[in-house]
């Protein structure tokens, strides 16, 4: 969730004020989120009441300018600011009386609490809880969060934090460094994730250490654990099964071991110096998914059952931001295992080189509606096609699979010019699938009586084929060009022919290689051209790589198919070079 730096219409269904918004109703405090210049973005319905003023007032507003004021209710000093300083060092920090401006002009007292916090990849926020208090009293820091109990704001926050950060990421390894960055060196000073796999077996995945600001990670403390026994009432063993939290210190370890696990747990504590511990299960509405150990060392104070809550709480977080992790990781396994065997195997066609490239949309399933396909006709001609379904989800791909073999049956069994194919393709895509919207181009590739190549080809709404000469020169295939399919218009479809020179290289691609946010379609095609024009001396495998890798914009989020074939260099029915495959 893009929250620092975006831009958006404050209060827009959907935006990220919105949903950040949403989260903010939560917590049972006033709540807003300002971004790294100090505008509101978000802010909760408690704060517009305790305010006096709406959401459509505070968005977008600087929040010392509208809302510090001195206890004689003058504007505050930006150099005077207690929060406003916290905000600029990027620290948390709190103060148990100052005073905000209410919309009716009259004062708030309030007791405050910020806390920085990441909001995305390279994007961070800060988050201001307060409440109203009825006396002034006197101000305070807390240097070690371990070393006393929290606050009911601290908690507050804390577990605000926990609930943004943990649940605003899909990825279950950014799920646990998230974790054990909310908790180290906040809570203790070790933390550890036992975890367990979907085979049933736990997994030591993390143990850290906190050295100042520092997380160090001890791998040799990580890795597989013995199995899970079913009855013993071990701490950690009664938190991998679901039943309970608990506070454990080297002692609970001491006694002779009932089973594997807690041995292991002997020599954690050994091998961390840890001497008290607060063990929690991380659990899913569905399953429990493992145990969260938090463990304090040196001067700390022991966790005492009261600290449990707040732990609990915390991993029951986790567990939600993990199963959606795994959840999500299913998800994309079967998409990729889908669109390994919805990508075609290539043809050997002798005097041609062909390659193909499929990468899917880095934020999608895995697989969308790009695709592409070559195969021998029942005239020894070769078909080449490539195209795109509107979508990227599975029910994209299964379109996709439906239109490119309802074209391979078409072209198989009709001898007649790609144009025509497409038309019935077309026609029947309108009738017998779900398919809306489509682009796509058919192609034929067949030698000439002198040894030569010839393509003649018609396209249905795709970008162009671009061809490059042995020398360099590239140019755009712009001829036989119709509309997409699916309009229902019924338009005749054009033809387009042209030899392939020897040495030459041809391109057929998806629209997800050239358009990037923010520049036009023009300025894509012109950055495909250039660079294929100075990739036309590679091998045909590393050409396209290296297409791929140099055109393909960076912030990218749709997928690409890509085929490119080669002519021989002077003309040849000699052996064709191997197919290679993504």
């Amino acid at each position: 969730m893009a929250v620092a730096g975006s831009a958006w219409v404050p209060g827009e269904p959907g935006a990220p004020s919105a949903v950040l918004a949403r989260r903010l109703d939560a917590i049972g405090t006033g709540a807003y989120v300002v971004d790294p210049q100090g505008r509101i973005i978000a802010v909760n319905a408690l704060a517009e009441r305790l305010l006096d003023r709406s959401a459509a007032a505070l968005l977008g507003r600087d929040a010392h300018d509208l809302l510090h004021r001195d206890s004689g209710g003058r504007h505050m000093p930006r150099a005077q600011c207690r929060m406003r300083q916290a905000f600029h060092a990027g620290r948390p920090a709190q103060a148990e009386t100052d005073y905000f401006a209410r919309g009716d002009g009259s004062l708030l007292p309030i007791s405050w609490l910020i806390a920085p916090y990441e909001a995305g990849a390279d994007e961070t926020a800060t988050l201001v809880l307060f409440h109203a208090v009825d006396r002034p009293v006197k101000t305070g820091t807390r240097a070690d969060p371990s070393a006393q109990p929290l606050t009911e704001l601290e908690r507050l926050a804390l577990l605000a934090e926990a609930t943004t950060r943990l649940t605003s990421t899909l990825d279950a390894e950014e799920t646990l460094r998230r974790l054990v960055t909310l908790v180290v060196p906040r809570l203790a000073e070790w933390a550890v994730i036992d975890l367990i796999t979907e085979r049933d077996e736990v997994w030591r995945a993390v143990v850290v250490h906190g050295e100042g600001e520092t997380l160090v990670h001890h791998d040799d403390l990580q890795g597989p654990m013995p199995p899970l026994p079913e009855d013993s009432p071990m701490p950690l063993s009664r938190a991998l099964r679901g039943v309970a939290s608990a506070v454990a210190a080297p002692e609970t370890y001491q006694r002779e071991p009932d089973s594997g696990i807690a041995l292991e747990q002997r020599r954690l504590f050994e091998a961390t110096g840890m001497h008290s511990a607060a063990i929690a299960p991380i659990r899913s509405a569905r399953e429990v998914l493992g145990a969260l150990t938090l463990g304090r060392a040196g001067q700390s104070q022991a966790f005492t059952p009261a600290d449990l809550p707040l732990i609990e709480d915390i991993a029951r977080r986790a567990g939600i931001a993990l199963d959606n992790a795994r959840l999500y990781q299913r998800q994309r396994k079967v998409a990729e295992t889908m669109q390994n065997h919805l990508l075609p195997q290539m043809p050997r066609v002798p005097g041609l080189e062909m390659t193909v490239r499929y990468l899917p949309a880095p934020n999608a399933s895995q697989v969308g509606g790009d695709w592409y396909d070559a195969f021998r006709l029942s005239d020894d001609a070769t078909a080449l096609a490539i195209g795109d379904v509107v979508g990227h989800d599975l029910e994209a791909a299964a379109g996709m699979a439906q239109v490119r073999n309802m074209l391979r049956a078409y072209a198989w069994s009709q001898q007649e010019p790609p144009s025509r194919i497409v038309e019935r393709l077309d026609e029947a895509i309108m009738h017998i699938t779900d398919v809306t919207m489509a682009t796509v181009i058919l192609s034929r590739v067949e030698e000439t009586a002198d040894g030569h190549w010839q393509l003649s080809w018609t396209n249905a709404g795709h970008p162009p084929p671009l061809l490059i000469s042995h020398d360099g020169l590239a140019r755009y295939l712009t001829d036989g060009h119709g509309i997409l399919l699916g309009t229902g218009l019924g338009r005749r479809r054009p033809d387009a022919t042209v030899l392939l020179p020897p040495g030459s290289t041809l391109v057929l691609y998806t629209d997800g290689l050239i358009e990037e946010p923010g520049h036009t379609l023009d300025e894509g095609l012109d950055r495909l051209r250039r660079h294929a024009a100075a990739l036309a001396h590679r091998p045909l495998a590393s050409f396209t790589d290296q297409l791929l890798r140099r055109v393909r914009p960076a912030d990218n989020d749709d997928d690409v198919a890509l085929l490119t074939l080669r002519t021989p260099a002077r003309p040849s029915t000699g052996q064709a070079a191997p197919t290679t495959r993504p």
